[in-house]
């Protein structure tokens, strides 16, 4: 049995609860992302006491470290960071387009790579390219949208897309035989999957170096 404790605030919608082998026992979610930092710590809470575990019982912290929210992704590596540190459990980290991409292998089978995109301002977004088998085509990246973006693969693979910045490169690329969109939430069920398979590997995170997947650079202040 492994019991794993998921947080996630990377994104619109946060998850936290708490799975067993992969199998989800309690999700609860936050669709406002402004209240993200509020959320998790009495979420937590809330979970176990509703599934009747004591803190020390759960085998390690999972969470989505990146790309997405700079804030929302800090939040979670702290919230995890601290709980790891204070009960000598390990911190297990996956990236949120993985996530992504394996809840829309999921729910729409059949297409040669699957791309989530997440906006990052502008013409940009952050996006990465996976199999069916959420093998890596293309690590993950920040991507200035042009015109012959995904050119090659578009010429030989049926793709979809989805995500909140797959919205910027449908106006550019549709109409196109290859090319298809999707619109995916993902949840604590396609979280917990994929943190087990972490666990089950023993691809643990070093709690003293471990840091948010940001793909670019954190800055304060306005972008002149």
């Amino acid at each position: 049995m492994a019991l794993i404790l998921h947080i996630d605030t990377a994104l619109q919608q946060a998850n936290v609860g708490i799975s067993d082998n992969g199998i989800v026992l309690l999700n609860i979610q936050n669709k406002d992302q402004y209240s993200h930092a509020s959320f998790v710590q009495p979420a937590i809470q809330k979970v176990l006491q509703q599934l009747n575990i004591a803190i020390g019982n759960i085998d390690a912290v999972g969470i989505t470290a990146g790309p997405g929210s700079y804030t929302g992704l800090r939040v979670a590596m702290a919230s995890a960071k601290g709980l790891c540190f204070a009960l000598n459990k390990p911190l297990l980290a996956v990236s949120t387009l993985e996530v992504m991409a394996v809840a829309a292998i999921a729910k729409f089978p059949g297409y040669n790579l699957y791309c989530p995109m997440i906006d990052a301002r502008r013409n940009e977004v952050y996006t990465a390219l996976y199999t069916s088998a959420t093998d890596i085509v293309m690590p993950a990246r920040p991507l200035i949208l042009k015109n012959d973006s995904f050119e090659k693969e578009l010429a030989n693979d049926k793709i979809l897309f989805f995500g909140d910045g797959s919205v910027k490169w449908e106006n550019i690329v549709s109409p196109h035989t290859n090319a298809s969109f999707e619109w995916v939430e993902y949840d604590g069920v396609y979280l917990a999957k994929t943190l087990f398979n972490r666990f089950k590997n023993n691809a643990f995170e070093n709690l003293a170096y471990s840091e948010p997947f940001y793909l670019k650079e954190f800055y304060l202040g306005r972008t002149p």
